[in-house]
């Protein structure tokens, strides 16, 4: 493939389009999210991601199964929990079955704040969807996200 390769553009263009679908998303739920409760995109990504652990087997994720759920490197991801943690909305403890693991918890705190945010979240994610479903050129994208059926 050559860099004027019409497979390499179409590839290249579906790629631009997806990074710009994916940006105006993400900006509009951040201003909402900040606006409404005070949360970033990130910050409210980790609280759900937490959120949704359990007691059971395999129930509680280790920081680096938080990091990649977030999308996050390992270090940026403990940096977030330290600043949740510090406002209340999160704590962390060791593993009772591996003292080197350490596990976080989402607050009460931090269970309400995400149970008042997610409306918020949910409606921007719908604003931005339809909004960018008006673009010719995101049109496609959309379709293709609100077709996916994908278990939370």
């Amino acid at each position: 493939m050559t860099a004027t390769d019409p497979a390499l553009t179409a590839l290249s263009s579906g790629w631009c389009a997806l990074s710009l679908l994916h940006g105006r998303i993400e900006a509009h739920v951040e201003r909402a999210l900040q606006a409404g409760h005070g949360l970033s995109v990130r910050e409210y990504s980790l609280l759900d991601v937490l959120s949704r652990q359990h007691n059971g087997e395999g129930g509680h994720l280790r920081m680096t199964q938080v990091a990649d759920s977030v999308v996050l490197s390992p270090s940026a991801t403990t940096r977030l929990v330290s600043r949740l943690e510090e406002r209340g909305l999160l704590s962390r403890y060791l593993c009772p079955t591996d003292r080197r693991g350490i596990y976080t918890d989402v607050s009460q705190d931090g269970l309400r704040l995400l149970a008042e945010a997610r409306p918020t979240n949910d409606a921007a994610l719908r604003e931005a969807l339809a909004q960018a479903a008006r673009n010719p050129e995101l049109a496609p994208l959309v379709r293709a996200v609100e077709s996916l059926n994908v278990p939370a």
